[in-house]
């Protein structure tokens, strides 16, 4: 297996995990994306992601496009993190999912990345 697989690990999947992080997470704001941040303390390879994607941003096409670039955003730059975390990813309103791509994710995405390591250092873990 590649050391870039993302695997069952690294996906938040049931229910009380999203709500752990929907209440007790950070929220960080890109132009087209809010990101919510729940962090467990430094060290690599200890993000798991979750993805929502509402009805409202179109059909399931469109939909999964979205969830499929952030997916490959994510495991492309999973070393890059230097903290243990649950991230849940929402796109907001104005972004078109018809339209996104690897590059307007790692435009957005990747100073958020910086700011989760920052806000992880900052707390003190």
């Amino acid at each position: 297996m590649s050391r870039l697989s993302w695997t069952k690990e690294h996906k938040l999947l049931r229910k009380p995990e999203f709500d752990l992080c929907y209440e007790q997470g950070k929220k960080l704001y890109t132009r087209s994306f809010i990101l919510f941040v729940l962090c467990h303390g430094t060290g690599p390879g200890g993000v798991r992601l979750g993805l929502t994607v509402s009805r409202k941003k179109g059909p399931a096409v469109v939909r999964n496009r979205i969830k499929r670039v952030t997916r490959e955003f994510f495991r492309l730059y999973q070393n890059k993190f230097q903290v243990r975390a649950d991230i849940i990813f929402v796109p907001k309103r104005a972004l078109d999912g018809k339209k996104i791509t690897l590059g307007l994710a790692e435009k957005e995405l990747l100073p958020a990345i910086d700011k989760i390591n920052d806000l992880a250092k900052s707390r003190g873990e």
